[in-house]
């Protein structure tokens, strides 16, 4: 796509979750097309996935959570620029903080995060729909993620369309695409990051969004290689909900 903006929370964009068996989260995730990259044990246990698109950071926690976090080199200039825009944190770090996380709320509950940069840390390399040629959105080949397909968004429900799209233009997200049917709905991003706002009660949950032209042959494959704990949202289409309860969307390209 052309024309996307310039980040200015971060330079590398993750999901944090948290998981109560890290070991078992991996081993999910491995199985929807993720490789460990990582792991450590400060400040807590975590272990960093990837899929050669996404970032993953699982993080050991028994309380469910999913954050969009950035990794910043300049974290207290990226802050003092959101403060001068009103953006309020709901966490924020202290000086003698060797690690500093900053955290922060969408007016719906959507929880961003705000983290300066670690070493070993970089954003893979994609391609994603951000940047791939859309006729390759329907050929397969090009995915990286050759289980689930395309990532194609952080789908996340809000009450106001209009109140979420100014909430998240202080942030450095632009209008990707907007659409009135079935309901009012955009897609947005920074650069970096790509999430679907979607004025809508059909679903109450974040949830990580891939696509694929041939979804209905990958969700056989995954049916057949044990996957439980989904939902069937018509035909080729599926939503898996994680060992850490958060929810996976697999969807038919251009349902």
């Amino acid at each position: 796509m052309d024309n996307l903006p310039t980040p200015i929370l971060g330079e590398i964009t993750a999901f944090t979750i948290t998981s109560p068996d890290l070991e078992r989260s991996l081993a999910y995730y491995q199985k929807l097309g993720f490789k460990e990259l990582y792991r450590a044990d400060w400040p807590f246990p975590w272990i960093q996935i990837t899929d050669g698109v996404l970032l993953i950071m699982l993080r050991a926690d028994a309380t469910p959570y999913i954050a969009l976090t950035y990794y910043v080199k300049d974290i207290n200039g990226v802050v003092a620029g959101l403060d001068n825009k009103g953006i309020k944190f709901t966490q924020r770090a202290k000086d003698s903080d060797a690690l500093k996380r900053y955290v922060m709320q969408s007016p719906d509950g959507l929880t961003i995060s705000l983290v300066n940069i670690m070493e070993g840390f970089s954003q893979p390399p994609g391609p994603g729909m951000l940047t791939m040629p859309q006729q390759d959105y329907f050929n397969p080949e090009k995915y990286v993620n050759k289980v689930c397909g395309l990532f194609g968004e952080f789908a996340h429900p809000v009450k106001d369309l209009e109140k979420s799209l100014e909430y998240w233009a202080l942030l450095g997200f632009k209008t990707i695409s907007k659409f009135t049917a079935p309901y009012p709905w955009a897609i947005i991003s920074d650069g970096l990051s790509i999430v679907g706002l979607h004025q809508t009660t059909d679903f109450s949950y974040p949830a990580i969004t891939f696509f694929a032209a041939d979804m209905k042959d990958k969700i056989a494959k995954l049916k057949e290689a044990g996957l439980t704990d989904y939902t069937e949202k018509g035909s080729g289409s599926i939503v898996l909900t994680t060992p850490e309860q958060q929810h996976i969307n697999l969807f038919k390209l251009g349902m």
